[in-house]
């Protein structure tokens, strides 16, 4: 079993691998390679003591999940689109960042308040917020299925199947082959949708302390308690990684274990590939071994294969259609055109870390 723990996120036809001091990236690109990245996670505040506290520490992994998540979310569906160049600042990825946790706060916390408080004549006790979480819950597995009819959102769910099933693989010492990622579960106890759920419990505690209270008052609570209750619940995920076989612990992330037969889906072949492609760069990132026997797919470097791509635009061919992207990266001017045809064709319209 490995020393450390990973998580990851599904991408945009990817899966983003996260480790102990760096993220690693691979991508199915539109001409059927994997492409992959490997990316530091660095920052004054993190290199200190502090940052390794408990509590603090989830903050720390929440925001570098949020940013260096949405910033490669955008990436990989730049990729995916054959829209390489384009590219948000990190001005574009905070605003972007601010826009989305402002209309998910609404959603989720502060629409079920509005709801609970139209519906119940007694708007205080614990039956109170208890019928507020059910609201969230309600909300959110209305959202989830709502999404997960969309192609493009269910192949990312199937890219989020995959990073799970790959790091079952690796937690259990199997060599990082499809044969053997394939025998393992979609769900996994420390994914992101566990988080949520974890999320919801500790807020019907904490907004049942904080009690009645005049509505700007209880606005502004539902904003201060935020950061603290996705704290609290980091811990609890990191103590239930701890003590999975606690019979408590087990019921407590079961729920989250449901859920994720809405966000997670069996993945092909190929979708495997890459989620073991993405583990073990982040595993060579932290200085890890890759189990012996693992697969060695091709891979080609990010930034190689942008340069190409945008290098074949330019002199007004289609890399993605032509495979000129792939004999520019290669060197190979017989690349069989045949090779993008073994990748699954894409559909028409995917942590917190672990």
């Amino acid at each position: 079993m490995a020393r450390l723990r990973y998580g990851g996120q599904a991408l945009v036809e990817g899966v983003m691998m996260r480790g102990r001091g760096a993220i690693a990236v691979a991508l199915r690109a539109p001409d059927g390679r994997i492409v992959c990245e490997t990316e530091p996670l660095s920052g004054t505040f993190r290199a200190t003591r502090w940052a390794k506290l408990p509590f603090v520490r989830g903050l720390v992994v929440l925001y570098e999940t949020l940013v260096v998540g949405t910033r490669w979310l955008i990436r990989s569906a730049n990729l995916a689109a054959s829209e390489e160049g384009v590219e948000l600042g990190n001005g574009g990825v905070a605003l972007m960042l601010t826009i989305t946790l402002a209309i998910g706060i609404g959603i989720f916390f502060f629409l079920p308040l509005l709801i609970t408080r139209a519906a119940l004549p007694s708007q205080e006790g614990i039956l109170f917020h208890a019928a507020e979480g059910l609201v969230q819950v309600a909300i959110f597995l209305g959202y989830l299925l709502l999404i997960s009819r969309l192609p493009d959102v269910r192949r990312t769910f199937m890219y989020h199947g995959a990073e799970h099933m790959s790091i079952h693989a690796l937690e259990n010492g199997d060599p990082l082959v499809v044969e053997k990622v394939r025998r393992y579960p979609t769900a996994h106890p420390r994914c992101g949708t566990e988080f949520l759920v974890v999320v919801i419990i500790i807020s019907i505690i904490a907004f049942s302390i904080v009690g009645k209270q005049p509505i700007l008052v209880t606005v502004a609570s539902r904003i201060i308690l935020v950061p603290i209750i996705a704290a609290i619940a980091y811990e609890v995920l990191q103590f239930g990684a701890r003590h999975e076989d606690n019979r408590l612990v087990r019921a407590i992330i079961t729920p989250g274990i449901w859920v994720q037969k809405i966000t997670t889906k069996q993945p092909t072949d190929d979708m495997i590939e890459v989620a073991i492609v993405s583990l073990e760069e982040a595993l060579k990132a932290d200085g890890q071994a890759v189990p012996e026997g693992s697969a060695d797919f091709p891979r080609t470097d990010y930034q190689d294969a942008l340069a190409a791509l945008a290098a074949e635009k330019a002199v007004g061919a289609d890399p993605m259609t032509d495979g000129a992207a792939e004999r520019a990266v290669t060197g190979d001017d017989d690349a069989p055109a045949a090779q993008a045809a073994e990748v699954a064709p894409t559909e028409v319209a995917a942590d917190p870390s672990r």
